[in-house]
């Protein structure tokens, strides 16, 4: 008996703390994506700004 309320307790205290190490890493990867696209946004931020600059040093590129 007391063999069965130990696994019982190991297994519930496993799950608790594979429970607490995926939250950990799912927040860990939210928090990744943020700063991924707020890099990326920024990116195209400044090749928008490339573009407009380029566009307008070189207006006969454009058929302007």
């Amino acid at each position: 008996m007391l063999v069965v309320v130990t696994t019982v307790i190991l297994y519930v205290f496993g799950f608790v703390f594979l429970y607490g190490v995926i939250r950990l890493g799912v927040r860990h990867a939210f928090e990744d994506l943020e700063l991924q696209r707020a890099k990326v946004q920024r990116e195209e931020e400044l090749a928008a700004a490339r573009d407009r600059s380029f566009m307008r040093d070189n207006a006969f590129l454009a058929g302007s």
